[in-house]
């Protein structure tokens, strides 16, 4: 029997990758460019299996996702003439090794439904299931979502009971994150017309550049039209987002809109808290069973300054967990949802600007 070992992809590995792929699967390949990018880049999260004759009777594929505490395992494949050999185990092994190493706290896999050899090794190997995507492959069939914490066990798991909603425009963060809220607290199906509604509802009008983004109190004031109890977090009393504009027109306008949030804040009594919301009060909200919409900055997700709505899934004593309600261009919706940040990141996140804006919209159900 020859031995067989474990060594990152190299870019002499290309024809044989491709050619495994090819024996491996039917569909859902991954194509020669992709495996060149990756070998290109020299990922360390390409794993092949070589055997002692010089040939690939395997790999494992783990992608990590920016700014944030999750690796996922993309692919991963046994040739035929290695099965029974539990290569597959080593690979596996292999994977969560090099997503520990990379400080992830979860390392996530997409299976196929009627792939019981699959299912079973994930489950021997402590993977515990946790979402289900109908039509996800391209023969329609669906795929069960698992996951494995790779470094230690919370005392409390994360509240993963919030709907995802993905913005329909690239602008539309606030509104789609409001959706979510009102899936999860009133059982409102997501719709696009009315995810515009809401945006021309709190729109700021204008923002940084392009189509204006989404004031805190605007959010909480459709959020009340629609029958939730809103309360707002701000650390600024004066008009937001100003400083990100330099036409003095704009900021105007902006100015008045703000004026105008306040005025019908106070007419409507909700609530606003002029400070920043802590963890304690995040804490606090998710045990209660409130959503809690963020304002965050892209920065350390996709190197963009760009000011971003998101909704908290949950946390534990390690993590706050994000629905991301818009995927990048190199994701899948499936890596935008209960995304587990490191509390420590989440602080550096949740500011936005040269004010170092923080502010946070909270959300339950409203009591008669």
């Amino acid at each position: 029997m020859c031995p067989v070992c474990l060594r990152p992809a190299l870019p002499a590995d290309l024809e044989a990758l491709v050619a495994l792929e090819q024996r491996c699967f039917e569909s859902d390949r991954l194509s020669r460019r992709s495996f060149r990018e990756w070998l290109k880049r020299a990922h360390q999260g390409l794993i092949v299996a070589e055997t002692g004759d010089g040939q690939l009777g395997g790999y494992a594929l783990v992608l990590l996702q920016k700014g944030t505490r999750l690796a996922r395992l993309y692919s991963i494949a046994v040739d035929a003439s290695q099965r029974g050999k539990k290569l597959g185990e080593r690979l596996m092994a292999a994977a969560e090794a090099y997503a520990h190493e990379e400080r992830r706290l979860y390392l996530r896999l997409e299976v196929r439904k009627d792939n019981l050899a699959a299912i079973t090794l994930y489950e021997k190997r402590g993977y515990k299931l946790f979402g289900l995507s109908p039509d996800y492959y391209e023969d329609h069939q669906d795929a069960l979502r698992y996951q494995k914490r790779l470094h230690y066990q919370p005392n409390n798991d994360a509240r993963l009971h919030l709907p995802w909603v993905q913005q329909s425009t690239p602008f539309t963060c606030g509104p789609a994150c409001l959706l979510m809220a009102l899936a999860a607290l009133k059982k409102q199906i997501p719709d696009t017309t009315e995810e515009l509604l809401l945006w021309r509802e709190a729109t700021t009008i204008f923002m940084t550049a392009g189509h204006g983004g989404c004031h805190p109190m605007g959010l909480a004031i459709a959020a009340q039209r629609r029958g939730l109890d809103a309360t707002v977090w701000c650390n600024q009393t004066g008009p937001l987002f100003v400083d990100s504009v330099r036409d003095p027109d704009k900021k105007s306008v902006i100015t008045t809109l703000h004026q105008h949030f306040v005025a019908t804040c106070r007419q409507h009594s909700i609530t606003v808290n002029y400070q920043d919301v802590t963890a304690t009060d995040l804490d606090r909200a998710i045990s209660d069973g409130k959503i809690v919409l963020v304002l965050i900055s892209t920065w350390r997700l996709d190197g963009r300054k760009a000011p971003h709505w998101v909704a908290i899934s949950g946390s534990d004593e390690e993590c706050f967990y994000i629905h991301d309600p818009d995927p990048g261009e190199d994701q899948a919706p499936l890596d935008c949802q209960h995304v587990p940040i490191s509390r420590s990141k989440f602080e550096q996140m949740r500011q936005y600007g040269q004010a170092k804006l923080r502010t946070a919209v909270v959300l339950g159900v409203k009591h008669r």
